[in-house]
């Protein structure tokens, strides 16, 4: 993608220089540079940043995107026969269960293991959305991590979203989720950065997925998709109430008080 192509992408979308280095992590001077054409030869990495953000937005997604990242596991060590994006629901179940993968397309990726601040967002947000449902008496079922999600019915991709929310109880079984739930949010973490944004925000909308919300505790930000309302994700930060949309605005996770709760996390960083 050349630079004209993205200035014109800028102006398509109606990002500010200011968004887009939030986005990227691009500082906002060199952005403003680009942009304003006084810089037309920037570094690799700083277009390679640029042109993810909006070949994202284009929805250009890539599943095996991230293959060449994943580590190595006993379920596809142990056959040399098979490479990634051919191992299925057998290789997956084949795996000990302390070992914490999802596949994906016949792709296997480790999952590490979360920070305290992961678990906290996802007992906050499920909390929030508990006590929506509860109080309106839905039948929706919120639910979190570890919990398998047989995305698209077959043998080849199994997920395990950290927060969603699943309104059809005939898809609830006991081994798993059979089907897209209707809400999904998921935790960035350093390991999962690339799977999140753009291999499951793939997957996810094609599935049927009706919201996905990408939660950055980093930037302390929230990316919003509204599948069925827009191509284009809403961006929230940690200081917002942001509305459920699959409930009609009328569910909203407060993102101020959870911040508020988490703060001192953020206070140990600084002072290390």
């Amino acid at each position: 993608m050349t630079l004209e192509e993205m200035r014109e992408k800028k102006r398509e979308y109606g990002f500010t220089n200011e968004q887009i280095s939030d986005y990227t992590g691009v500082p906002l001077a060199t952005v403003q540079k680009i942009f304003a054409g006084v810089t037309e030869s920037p570094r690799y990495a700083t277009l390679q940043a640029l042109e993810t953000l909006f070949r994202q937005l284009e929805g250009e997604r890539n599943p095996g995107l991230a293959a060449d990242r994943v580590a190595e596991s006993p379920a596809y060590m142990a056959d040399c026969l098979k490479s990634q994006g051919e191992y299925t629901l057998a290789d997956y179940y084949s795996l000990p269960d302390e070992r914490r993968v999802e596949l994906i397309d016949g792709v296997i990726y480790d999952m590490s293991s979360p920070e305290s601040i992961h678990q906290i967002l996802i007992t906050a947000i499920w909390k929030d959305l508990f006590n929506f449902i509860s109080d309106k008496k839905g039948d929706c079922l919120p639910m979190i991590a570890p919990l398998d999600v047989q995305l698209d019915r077959d043998d080849r991709t199994m997920v395990q979203p950290d927060v969603l929310v699943v309104c059809d109880r005939g898809k609830v079984v006991r081994r798993c989720v059979y089907g897209a739930p209707d809400f999904v949010a998921e935790i960035l973490s350093k390991s999962t950065w690339e799977k999140d944004m753009y291999v499951k925000l793939g997957k996810y909308e094609a599935a049927g997925v009706r919201e996905y919300w990408i939660v950055d505790p980093k930037k302390k930000r929230v990316l919003v998709y509204d599948f069925e309302h827009t191509d284009f994700p809403a961006l929230y930060t940690f200081m917002d109430q942001i509305p459920v949309g699959i409930f009609d605005g009328e569910c909203r996770v407060d993102f101020a008080a959870i911040y508020e709760y988490v703060r001192f996390l953020y206070e140990l960083d600084e002072d290390e």
